[in-house]
């Protein structure tokens, strides 16, 4: 599934990757969707921890070699 946005937050350390998710995400329409790349491990503990007490959804979570990807689809904000 391709991603209308890419956040590149590779490198960033925490707690960057989420505040520019969550910058990133305000800028998206609901139902379009965002790729967030990092390296901080502290991103699969921040990002999906976010996403569970806001109105977007974690559609695919992955880890490969060090980097992490996750795709979110945004919601209604209120």
């Amino acid at each position: 599934m391709p991603a209308d946005k890419t956040l590149d937050a590779r490198d960033l350390v925490c707690p960057m990757p989420l505040l520019k998710t969550r910058q990133a995400l305000r800028g998206l329409l609901p139902g379009e969707t965002l790729l967030v790349l990092a390296t901080d491990p502290g991103s699969c503990r921040d990002i999906p921890a976010y996403l569970g007490q806001s109105p977007h959804q974690l559609v695919q979570q992955h880890e490969q070699q060090g980097e992490y990807q996750f795709l979110i689809a945004a919601g209604e904000e209120s």
